[in-house]
């Protein structure tokens, strides 16, 4: 009887739980998405409701929704996006019991938003080059954004269109950063020159050194291992002069139908053991728990010349806008 009882005590909280969901938006890519909603559902039970969608898309949406959110979880996609949402109140503040597991760059992030969004994975800018094409066509590999600018890459280097990427937008204001504002213009200009295509998406660039369609890419360059599992024959580098990171991040949304359950995936998402499936996904960035292990394919931070980004700054939407704009009237608009 007692085992009776006990089994259907069992069934009962099944069921309970299988009625119970959350909706996230993934701006991640869509294995590491759908991998994370597979696994969270058999372990929990709980149903993940997924839209898959690029960070600049994902705050759109959150705007849209504002008065009657559909939304409980915004996971991953560049960082600044979320800094913005925090910054319209479209996300919770929730200060995490996890945090002090995490790199400071991932806390630092949830400070920065009043506590309103956290850093999940952190991953270098660089070039992704071809190395077939870059032989064939007798060119160097370009080893500093100075290099870039070179005549004989014209028509040869893609990069993504600031105003739909969080990519390009993060080499903007690397840029910035690193030269002054004014200089930062004057080399995308001449930049521009050398520019092939402006593609909609971040990873569309890496994608096209993979195919043979350009030499080189301006990327992420975690996003390069996994074209290379492929069979193509792409390489990255990251510039002398010094370069920027993304600060992929995670945040829940106010107003958030499923509130209690939005915190505990929040928290599941935050384990070691949740942040292994970027790498099982073959998405290599640095997880942001310190425990986590770290794929041979995720980029040596300590090797890479990194600029001391400004995150808060450079996540105000003010700032992105300006300078999204000034990149519009005065590099776009030139002919090339």
């Amino acid at each position: 009887m007692k085992k009776l009882l006990f089994t259907a005590a069992l069934l009962g909280v099944s069921s309970m739980a299988s009625a119970q969901q959350v909706n996230v938006i993934c701006s991640v890519q869509a294995d590491w998405c759908n991998m994370i909603a597979t696994v969270y559902a058999r372990t929990t039970g709980v149903k993940i409701n997924l839209a898959l969608k690029g960070s600049g898309e994902a705050l759109a949406q959150l705007m849209a929704e504002k008065e009657n959110p559909k939304t409980d979880v915004w996971f991953g996609g560049t960082g600044d996006p979320h800094l913005q949402a925090a910054e319209l109140g479209l996300t919770l503040e929730y200060k995490s019991p996890t945090l002090m597991q995490l790199y400071p760059w991932a806390q630092e992030q949830a400070q920065q938003s009043g506590y309103k969004t956290v850093g999940i994975y952190s991953g270098p800018l660089g070039f992704g080059y071809n190395t077939e094409l870059i032989k064939k066509k007798k060119l160097d590999i370009p080893r500093s954004w100075a290099d870039l600018l070179k005549p004989e890459y014209k028509g040869d280097i893609q990069v993504a269109n600031p105003a739909s990427s969080g990519t390009a937008y993060t080499m903007i204001a690397t840029l910035v950063q690193l030269m002054g504002e004014e200089k930062a213009f004057d080399y995308l200009k001449a930049l521009h020159k050398n520019v092939g295509q402006y593609t909609r998406t971040g990873v569309g660039p890496i994608k096209a050194v993979a195919r043979g369609e350009t030499a080189v890419s301006i990327s992420f360059i975690h996003d390069a291992p996994q074209e290379r599992m492929a069979g193509f024959p792409v390489e990255t580098v990251t510039p002398s002069e010094g370069t920027g990171a993304e600060i992929g991040s995670m945040s829940i949304v106010k107003g958030a139908r499923n509130l209690a359950e939005a915190k505990k995936f929040y928290e599941w998402a935050l384990t070691p053991q949740a942040q292994t499936f970027g790498a099982n996904a073959k998405q290599y960035q640095l997880p942001s728990n310190k425990a986590t292990p770290v794929d041979a394919n995720v980029p040596d931070f300590k090797k890479i010349k990194m600029i001391n980004y400004d995150y808060a700054k450079y996540g105000k939407s003010e700032e992105r806008r300006r300078l999204i704009g000034r990149w519009e009237k005065e590099v776009n608009s030139l002919p090339r």
